[in-house]
Parts: structure tokens; C-alpha cells; sequence
């Protein structure tokens, strides 16, 4: 098999090749790309092939080819593009890469705005809700939009999460004589009919009053709607997450979410992680749906349903916190036990001395390292003449690290 090379067009015709890339497409038997692209070569003399939703064809033919090879692909190959499909399926000491200036790079140049501190999000092919998430992280972001998640789509979802605060820029058609660039708010974006090539930027002008909050470790008990006051106490919080040890690309699982105080401030100890708030109750769920929207989490994924059965599809975790069971303890403890890594840490907290003696008897016999710390909180009574403390029931922390 012979080198290929992955070459990225530049954003104006032919003019955006280097004489390097221009040679390795002339020598080329086979040039590779989508449609718009080849026809940038009308002289070529060698076989072509559309790069387009044939792209398992492409590969097969690729991994059994012996001749000189070149994909076309837009900006750079590696920036949400063709090359990590590439890698994926073929030696990776055989491909070669020409990256060019990409769209995105183009778009900020065209508004003059620099590009060093916005998050790229391509919305191609996933779910709507994951990308606004990573939208309404950041202060400034640039979208890859597709036919279904296209910039009105994003702008809809934007506003139904009350994030309308966004300067947009719509850049359509870019390096094309057809080039375009409108600029509006989030609001308008629903009133333009967007070309198929585009890219939306996305820059925060101001925060919604709704979101203003800005929460620190230890969110007062009063900021969550719950059910019948029934949450993890400010303090027990606090020590829990501790006890996990969260680093910023975990992925937590939250089994029992309640209220999802614990989901929620570890959503910000986890900026570049993932977490699943599971829960069986429907009124609690419409509370965690609250809770996470009024503190603008970012990562916190809502899971319906009874554990375990419902952990089967959610990725493997580094950390699992279990604040309710619903009478099936031993079961969750199974697959949890299943599915994490050497070194993984789950924290239970227990306010029955049954549910402490059966998980501490089941990561006894599992071979894990365990620690129960128990807390015991008591706070003054408001609005009270006299200075007295209100004792709350104690709280069993029990730490299992998997050996």
C-alpha cells in the first residue's frame, strides 16, 4: 500500500494550494472529495471518486489500493474532518497530512475577532442538546451546523434555555462568490433561512438575568427546589465530593439523584467531564430539570429510570456516587463493580445503619478499600431568641476504592 495524502483545499479555489500540494495531486491516480472540491481539477487525467455518504466504500477501497492516493478534504483534514475516520482504519504511518486554513479560521479573520479562547462545536450528526451544551459553557463559540441542527435549531434551543445573551455572526458560503456574513442576535437567527455551507460564531454579550447565579462550593439548601426538603445537606455535600476526588475529565455517575445537588456542584468541578443524574422519580426528575437549568450546568446528563437497568448504555465510570437505591443496593453494587476501572471510587451515603452493614459487607467481600466517616451536623435555629442548635440525623459517608 502507498502513501496517501490528505490534502486541505483553502477557502478560495486553487489559490489556497501550496506548489506542494498542487504537485502531489498532479503525480495522484486517484483523487478523492466531495463533489465541489474535485471540480477544482477539471484537467485532472486520473481516476476520481465523490466523496459523500459512501464513506465505508471509500475506506474499503482505500485499504486494499497500491496506488498514488490523494483525499481532498476542507481546511484541515483534522479539525472535524475526514482524518480521524482516516486514522481509525488505516496505518497511520501511511497517511500524510497538508491541513489548510480552516472555515473557522476564515470566519474569525472575516470578523476580526480573535479565535484562541473560543470552544469549536460541530453539531454534524449528534444530538442538539449535547452541542448547545457546550455552547452555554462558553463565552465564545464556533459552530459547525448540518441540515437538522442548523442555526435556527440551535437558536430555538438557545432560547428555550432562556440563553439568548449571544451576538451571532452567520457566515455562509465563505471563499465563494456567494459569501456572506449577517450578524443579529439569537433572536434573529429564527428569521434567516441559512445556506447548507455555514458557520455560526456565537459570542457572549451578556448573561441572562435568570443565570446570574454563580455557584462556589457548598450551595445553600434553600437554592434547590426539591421534594419535601429531601436533598443532601450543605455540609454532607461538601465532605462528599471530597471523598470522590473528582479531576476535570471524569465521568460521574449520580444513582438516586434526588434534587441533583451532588450532579450539580460537581458539574463544576468537572469542566471537561461528564455526568449522569439517575433518577426513578418523576417529580424529583422536574426538580433536577430545574435545578440544572438554573445553575447553567454544563455537563450533567439526566437519566430516566430504575438502576441498574438503566445504566446498560451510559459509559464506564471513574466515579459513582449512590444516594438512593430503591431497595435494590446489592444489584446496583454488581454492575457498578462490573464496570469500573482499578482505582475507581464510590461513595455511598447511608442514613440507616441497614444500608451501611450491606455496603460495607458487599465491599468487604468484593476486595475494595473502605472508609465510613460519619457526620453529624447541627445548625442554629433562625429566627430564634435564644442561641440553639438544631441536630440533624446522622449521615454515614462511606468511601470504596476498587483495588
Amino acid at each position: 500500500m502507498k502513501s496517501i495524502h490528505v490534502i486541505g483545499a483553502g477557502i478560495v479555489d486553487q489559490e489556497g494550494f501550496t506548489p506542494q500540494a498542487l504537485e502531489l495531486i498532479n503525480r495522484a491516480e486517484l483523487l478523492i472529495g466531495a463533489e465541489r472540491l474535485l471540480t477544482l481539477f477539471p484537467d485532472f487525467s486520473g481516476e476520481k471518486l465523490v466523496l459523500g455518504k459512501n464513506l465505508a466504500e471509500v475506506v474499503s477501497r482505500l485499504q486494499n489500493s497500491d496506488r498514488r492516493v490523494v483525499v481532498l478534504a476542507s481546511g484541515d483534514p483534522l479539525f472535524f474532518g475526514i482524518g480521524r475516520t482516516l486514522l481509525r482504519n488505516l496505518p497511520e504511518e501511511l497517511i500524510e497530512f497538508l491541513p489548510n486554513v480552516t472555515s473557522v479560521q476564515y470566519a474569525f479573520a472575516k470578523i476580526r475577532e480573535p479565535w484562541d479562547d473560543a470552544v469549536f462545536v460541530s453539531a454534524h450528526g449528534r444530538e442538539l442538546k449535547d452541542a448547545v451544551d457546550r455552547i452555554v459553557a462558553n463565552d465564545k463559540a464556533a459552530v459547525l451546523t448540518d441540515e437538522t441542527n442548523n442555526p435556527g435549531a440551535i437558536a430555538r434551543e438557545l432560547l428555550s434555555r432562556r440563553r439568548g445573551g449571544y451576538k451571532a455572526y452567520l457566515c455562509e458560503n465563505l471563499g465563494t462568490e456567494e459569501e456572506r456574513i449577517r450578524v443579529t442576535d439569537i433572536k434573529g437567527l429564527l428569521e434567516f433561512e441559512a445556506a447548507p455551507l455555514n458557520v455560526l460564531l456565537l459570542i457572549k454579550e451578556y448573561e441572562d438575568d435568570a443565570h446570574q447565579y454563580v455557584p462556589t462550593l457548598g450551595i445553600p439548601d434553600d437554592e434547590f427546589v426539591t421534594v419535601k426538603k429531601l436533598i443532601t445537606k450543605e455540609e454532607v455535600r461538601v465532605i462528599t465530593l471530597a471523598k470522590l476526588k473528582l479531576r476535570h475529565d471524569m465521568c460521574l455517575w449520580d444513582i438516586g439523584a434526588g434534587s441533583g445537588s451532588i450532579c450539580i456542584e460537581a458539574d463544576h468541578l468537572l469542566p471537561n467531564g461528564r455526568i449522569f443524574a439517575v433518577e426513578r422519580n418523576e417529580e424529583c426528575r422536574q426538580f433536577i430539570k430545574e435545578n440544572l437549568q438554573k445553575f447553567n450546568t454544563r455537563n450533567v446528563s439526566l437519566i430516566e429510570g430504575l438502576a441498574p437497568d438503566c445504566l446498560e448504555e451510559l459509559p464506564d465510570p471513574d466515579r459513582v456516587f449512590i444516594g438512593g437505591s430503591g431497595g435494590k443496593l446489592w444489584e446496583i453494587l454488581d454492575t457498578v463493580d462490573q464496570r469500573l476501572a482499578t482505582g475507581g471510587r464510590i461513595v455511598l451515603n447511608a442514613i440507616t445503619l441497614d444500608t451501611l452493614t450491606a455496603a460495607n459487607e458487599y465491599f468487604g467481600n468484593a476486595g475494595y478499600q473502605v472508609e465510613v466517616v460519619t457526620v453529624n451536623i447541627a445548625r442554629t435555629r433562625p429566627l430564634s431568641d435564644y442561641k440553639m442548635f438544631e441536630a440533624y440525623n446522622p449521615v454515614y459517608i462511606l468511601t470504596a476504592v476498587k483495588d
